[in-house]
């Protein structure tokens, strides 16, 4: 017990020591931090104090410094001021300057205006004085004067318009007879086309004239009964080994030529025959009307066509125009066209489309209402074809006015192939009214004293007064005279005006 007792009072005094310790140390740092702060203020305030001491130095020279520059910068913009003063009376001195000068040449213009409006008097007077002087010199008044002026500048124009008139004329005919003859003749050349048209067969030739007989039949049965079913005249006269075909159809007339012809190879003819082989000769008509389609087609070589198209271009081979053949017409109007079309970079296959097209309307005239140029067209229209082949075939006889390049080699190779020597007759009164006419046109003209018609009417002379026309009038009356036959006469080809006077001769070719 009193071991634990001891060891207590061991452990407590033990602890009061500590405690004691532990006071003194902690009083001792407590000095040592007291004094620790003490010297840390105190240094603070030192630097603090430095620091300020610095800032007042840096302050007081950033001042200094600052006012110096303000002062400089003050300086320089007083200096600016004065400099933009100095211009400024300098302008100003300059204005007052010009203003001075501008008044000064003001009253030296008035004084100008002043003394022009008296010059202008003086001249207007010393105008009226020569003006009258002349009319007193001249004997003419000044209205006179003034007519024959214009009477004179009027025949000066005429003179050089009559000259610039041949002039010209004469620079587009020789160019365009250069660029023309090379361009047909070249297409002629490559165009081997025959110059006597096939004409369309109306003669049966007959091996005897028994054969007659049986043609007419009993109390005239065989002949009623082909006049009947082919809507032919069969003229059976004088004429030895022969039987004259009369229709103004030439399909009729075709299809009655094969009959005969089968009935004669037949030998047997009486009615019934004569039905047989009227429908076995229409059905071969229809072929070769087909089989001729196919080969103008094949030989204008433009693309395929409507069938229908194909069947009514062979009709055209039966057809005839002044004697020549429609559709080898039709054809060399093709290659003519095509060859002119591919010389001049145009549309080919247009300008031939359209030609094989242009005369189909041939075929149905007596069918539909209208020319055949416009019957053309609504059959292309109808079948499909394009624009500009339909206008080229409406427009290749002026039915409407051509529009493209196409229209124009379609008028020029249809006016090619009907006008070359050979391609068409005509009757002597149609030639002699034609001939007439371009004389009447001629004779109608103040100053002409004759006029004749040559080559075929191709070529017109014309003969004037001396005394009433001149050069420069013969020139234009030659105009006039071509514009005239142009715009009132129908003409294949070209016609030439040519007009004497004096030996002279003044051509305008149209």
């Amino acid at each position: 017990m009193l071991t634990v007792v001891a060891a207590l009072i061991g452990i407590l005094i033990g602890a009061i020591g500590a405690a004691i310790f532990l006071f003194a140390l902690s009083r001792s740092r407590v000095r040592a931090a007291e004094t620790t702060r003490t010297r840390v203020l105190a240094d603070a305030e030192r630097q603090a104090e430095a620091v300020r001491r610095e800032a007042q130095v840096d302050a007081r020279e950033q001042t200094v410094q600052l006012r110096s520059e303000i002062e400089a910068e003050i300086q320089d913009r007083r200096l600016q001021i004065v400099k933009v003063e100095e211009r400024v009376l300098q302008t100003e001195e300059e204005i007052d300057a010009k203003l001075t000068e501008l008044v000064r040449r003001e009253q030296g213009l008035g004084d100008r205006e002043v003394h022009a409006k008296a010059l202008q008097e003086e001249l207007k007077e010393a105008k009226d004085e020569a003006l009258v002087a002349l009319e007193r010199l001249s004997g003419l008044t000044v209205h006179e004067a003034k007519q024959q002026l214009l009477e004179r500048s009027t025949d000066l124009v005429r003179h050089e318009l009559a000259r610039e008139v041949r002039q010209m004329e004469e620079e587009a005919r020789s160019e365009a007879r250069r660029r023309a003859r090379a361009l047909i003749a070249d297409s002629l050349q490559r165009v081997a086309a025959s110059h006597t048209a096939e004409a369309t067969v109306s003669v049966v030739a007959l091996a005897s004239d028994d054969l007659k007989g049986r043609i007419i039949g009993r109390e005239g049965r065989n002949i009623r009964a082909l006049e009947h079913l082919t809507g032919v005249d069969f003229i059976i006269d004088d004429t030895p080994h022969a039987v004259v075909l009369s229709s103004f159809d030439p399909l009729r007339r075709e299809v009655a030529r094969l009959t005969l012809e089968k009935l004669i190879e037949d030998g047997r003819i009486h009615p019934a025959r004569i039905e047989e082989m009227y429908y076995h000769s229409k059905t071969e008509l229809d072929e070769h009307v087909r089989q001729a389609g196919e080969q103008a087609v094949f030989e204008a070589n433009c693309g395929e066509f409507h069938e229908e198209l194909v069947r009514i271009l062979g009709r055209l081979r039966y057809r005839t125009s002044y004697g020549q053949n429609v559709l080898k017409h039709t054809l060399e109007v093709v290659h003519l066209g095509g060859i002119m079309a591919a010389e001049l970079k145009a549309g080919v296959k247009t300008t031939k489309r359209a030609a094989l097209l242009h005369d189909i309307g041939k075929a149905m005239s007596h069918e539909a209402d209208g020319s055949h140029a416009l019957i053309s067209g609504q059959l292309a229209r109808r079948y499909g074809e394009s624009e500009g082949v339909i206008h080229a075939i409406e427009a290749h006889h002026y039915e409407v006015q051509p529009q493209t390049v196409e229209a124009v080699l379609l008028i020029t190779a249809d006016a090619v192939s009907a006008s070359r020597p050979g391609a068409r007759g005509e009757s002597l009164e149609n030639y002699i009214r034609r001939l007439e006419a371009l004389e009447l046109i001629a004779t109608a003209k103040p100053g002409v004293a004759k006029a004749y018609a040559l080559q075929a009417g191709r070529e017109i002379r014309v003969i004037v007064e001396p005394s009433e026309v001149d050069d420069d009038a013969a020139a234009l009356l030659s105009h006039e005279i071509a514009r005239e036959i142009e715009d009132q006469l129908e003409y294949p080809g070209q016609v030439k005006v040519i007009v004497i006077r004096e030996s002279r001769a003044i051509e305008v070719a149209k």
